[in-house]
């Protein structure tokens, strides 16, 4: 996934108006639910993905969720939860997640927004926001193959693991 560079780097904002601006710049159509969510659709290599931040202003924590059109079958579910714990080993932020009740795949991180001053209202940076989308539909780009070859063709996790994630090395 590549944003669009920006020729001016808008001056901090809460969290959500800032998710706003990176939403528009790159195109997305978006969603808002008040200052506390934004929804909007990012079409990648693998899928198109649904982007949902939450905004918690009394813990002062900014969620992503990132989901496709990835539900398990039952009985490759037990394999899947492997395979997520796989996964989650490798990844430094956020998690991946197999949702009990109806077998969704989803992408999920929360980060700590904290100022010095209790009154001041929490900002978030372009830079920051950038980074957070980016990593949850980069991630998910990453390991959607492994989820594929668990789910669909019946590989164990840690075969999916090493076929989906083999890096070529040299030039063709």
């Amino acid at each position: 996934m590549s944003t669009i560079d920006m020729d001016y780097a808008p001056a901090p904002a809460a969290p959500i108006d800032m998710l706003e601006h990176v939403f528009d710049a790159n195109g997305w159509a978006f969603e808002r639910s008040g200052d506390e969510e934004i929804t909007t659709s990012v079409k990648a290599g693998w899928a198109t993905y649904q982007l949902r931040a939450l905004w918690r202003e009394e813990e002062r924590v900014l969620q992503i969720i990132a989901r496709a059109d990835l539900t398990a079958p039952e009985n490759r579910r037990l394999a899947l939860y492997e395979t997520v714990g796989l996964i989650n080993e490798q990844l430094w932020m956020g998690h991946f997640e197999l949702w009990s009740s109806d077998g969704a795949v989803l992408f999920r991180h929360a980060t700590l927004l904290d100022n010095d001053d209790e009154e001041e209202e929490v900002d978030l940076t372009i830079g920051q926001a950038e980074i957070l989308v980016e990593a949850a539909v980069d991630e998910f780009e990453r390991y959607y193959p492994v989820f594929q070859l668990v789910m669909f063709a019946d590989r164990t996790p840690q075969d999916a693991m090493a076929a989906a994630l083999l890096e070529t090395v040299g030039e063709a």
